[in-house]
């Protein structure tokens, strides 16, 4: 049984109205995967997609069944827009579908997680050990006075407890918000208010490039203002000295000693929160995303099983950090229910030298890798040698998460990486999302260098005018035009925020995606970035991510940051910020040499009337390009929230080195 409230405002039959967006790059090139990897891949053919076309609730339906229930649902969904309610009155439990459920089918001595620390450290556990881990865990943060529904905030560096604090959490029916281990003491102290946290676990320090981040001194700092705190867990990693506050703080080892080695699984609804999430907002106020249970772990157990092909024997490697959303459905929830084996790995890619992760995948046989374009660029940028001078024959597929991976990263991850052998998939979703939406499937879709795919199977995704009318070939706004189980809930106390951000466009009709995209005549989405990085120079509205892709078109480039910037004449210029590979010197004729390429490669009208060479450019502890702070330092406007950034010493040098320019 479901029920599905109906718009009163039908999306149209697709049509051609005008392109919002100047649909400049061309990129024809396409890759098949082999017939081998075609024969033995799990989805072989388009029958999914014809199945969810047909019944796309029925579809999700049959999804759901895959996870363990204690309880069956009695509506598959309610939708009242824009509020949606998935398999409603069922109960499940997501600790149990990551571990016990396996432990039963007899996968207990199954490798779940492979670590290694940065500093050379190794650790493997079981699904049995893990199991173990978890249970002791969840019985602490009972002892703790933690129960269902209470928040837990966990800040952590990327060690197996931080995964074991995850799944406690989900078995006794808390709600985590994991803050990454790299935020200030001013982001941790904010996020811990807004959710009103009860507990925080954290470590005494993590290992960076050879350097202690001492989180545990900037939990301190932290907490002087944050009252709804009551106990803090700290995991002994560095062994360095650090302050522990009687009453509050406890070492993690002592803590789980002498606890039970078993707790109940709590029989949540499947419409119970599993976690908050928070996410960058426009106003500088982080948003705390809502992911409910059942429908988050439908999306995330479903899309790990289709879009990376897993097999019982992968070794795979997610090389997000748990503190993103990558890290939630593609670490933790999504591989888990798979019962999938994986590596974490604490440290950054470049340490002690730059074929850190070729030597990692040579040295556990890594089969899929899934990163970020920025890391791919980073890989491009110190030169081939790095992955040549590793075996990496054991990866059969690849992928690609963050922001859109341009056309000759593309070229470069294929070749270097992949031995031209491996299929590729680049995947677009969103921490509100929950789940991967549209992407390739590799036993199933040709690949686009630069284009994210199509709409996975269950979703249905469009591109649409300002007006609401569906644009069926060329660039507008991407929208969402009907619910699917892993979205997002809402804002953590703002519902009002929630409809105005991801409803308000369209009159709450359709979801915002907030990105500017194009669709091909194959009907393949490219994404040519947020609608706040689309550009208007004279007249004509220009992505930077196709700008950005010309750039790094050229031999020279290794990333590319564009900016739209005031123009007294055109109405918009623009600005680029360009590193230039390794080897590459900057001579007098570079920046003209590189203005004529952009012109040459997507027309004049796209020539950048700026370039600002650099070293690195402002980005998110993700990878993401802060391309709003580029334009505040080429504007020379007051920079906005800054707490998100890497490294904030990067913004001093490049407002130095525009102001040269």
């Amino acid at each position: 049984m479901r029920t599905e409230e109906r718009s009163d405002v039908a999306i149209p039959e697709r049509t051609s109205f005008k392109p919002e967006l100047d649909d400049l790059l061309q990129e024809t090139r396409v890759f098949s995967p082999s017939v081998l990897f075609q024969n033995l891949s799990n989805i072989k053919d388009d029958s999914l997609y014809a199945k969810a076309q047909n019944d796309r609730v029925a579809f999700w339906e049959e999804c759901a069944k895959k996870l363990d229930w204690f309880a069956p649902w009695t509506e598959a969904l309610v939708w009242n827009k824009p509020f949606a309610k998935w398999f409603v009155g069922g109960k499940i439990n997501a600790s149990y579908n990551c571990l016990d459920r396996h432990i039963k089918a007899n996968l207990g001595n199954k490798t779940a997680l492979i670590w290694e620390g940065e500093n050379g450290d190794e650790k493997t556990f079981s699904f049995a050990e893990s199991y173990l881990e978890v249970n002791k865990l969840a019985n602490c943060f009972k002892s703790l006075g933690v129960k269902k529904g209470d928040r837990v905030a966990i800040y952590m560096p990327m060690l197996p407890e931080a995964v074991f604090a995850m799944l406690a959490c989900a078995r006794i029916g808390a709600i985590h918000t994991v803050i990454f281990g790299g935020f200030s003491a001013e982001a941790l102290r904010d996020r811990i208010n807004d959710a009103q946290a009860k507990l925080l676990i954290t470590a005494d320090g993590g290992f960076r490039r050879g350097n202690i981040v001492p989180l545990k001194s900037i939990t301190d700092s932290a907490l002087e203002q944050t009252p709804s705190i009551q106990d803090v867990i700290v995991v002994k990693r560095t062994q360095k000295e650090v302050p522990m506050k009687s009453g509050r703080d406890h070492w993690y080892h002592d803590v789980i000693r002498n606890v039970k080695t078993y707790c109940e699984p709590e029989p949540m609804d499947s419409e119970d929160v599993l976690f908050i999430l928070y996410t960058s907002g426009t106003t500088g106020k982080p948003k705390g995303i809502v992911h409910s249970t059942g429908g988050y772990l439908t999306g995330v157990c479903n899309t790990t099983h289709w879009v990376f092909d897993l097999k019982p024997n992968d070794i795979f490697w997610c090389t997000a950090d748990v503190g993103w959303v990558t890290g939630h459905s593609y670490i933790v929830y999504g591989p888990m229910t798979n019962a999938a084996t994986q590596i974490l790995y604490e440290g950054a890619p470049d340490f002690p030298e730059r074929d850190r992760f070729w030597r990692i995948i040579e040295k556990y046989k890594v089969s899929i890798l899934y990163t970020a374009p920025t890391a791919i660029r980073a890989f491009m940028k110190w030169g081939e040698q790095w992955p040549k001078g590793c075996n990496l024959g054991s990866l059969r597929l690849l992928g690609s998460v963050g922001e859109p991976i341009n056309p000759e990263a593309w070229i470069w991850y294929y070749e270097n990486i992949g031995g031209q052998k491996c299929p590729i998939v680049d995947t677009w979703w969103q921490t509100e999302t929950g789940a991967i939406m549209i992407t390739t499937l590799p036993g199933v879709t040709p690949m686009k260098p630069g284009a994210a795919g199509k709409a996975l199977p269950g979703i249905d995704a469009e591109i649409l005018n300002e007006e609401g009318q569906i644009i069926s070939t060329g660039g507008g706004f991407l929208s969402i035009t009907s619910p699917w189980p892993s979205m997002l809930r809402g804002i953590w106390g703002d519902p009002q925020r929630y409809k105005e951000t991801y409803w308000g466009k369209w009159s709450g009709q359709n979801y915002f995606a907030g990105d500017g995209t194009k669709r091909d005549k194959e009907g393949y989405f490219w994404f040519l970035g947020r609608v706040d990085d689309i550009m208007l120079v004279a007249g004509h509205n220009i992505s930077t991510s196709e700008v950005e892709s010309a750039l790094v078109d050229n031999h020279m480039v290794a990333e590319a940051a564009v900016v739209g910037v005031k123009d007294d004449i055109k109405g918009q210029a623009i600005a680029a910020f360009v590193i230039l590979k390794e080897g590459h010197k900057l001579d007098a004729s570079t920046e003209e040499t590189l203005k004529n390429h952009v012109a040459q490669k997507i027309g004049a009208l796209a020539r950048p009337s700026r370039i600002i060479f650099t070293t690195d450019v402002p980005k998110t502890r993700s990878g993401k390009i802060m391309r709003r702070l580029l334009r505040d330092i080429a504007e020379g406007r007051l920079l906005g929230d800054i707490t998100t950034l890497a490294d904030p010493n990067i913004i001093a040098a490049l407002k130095e080195k525009y102001q040269e320019a």
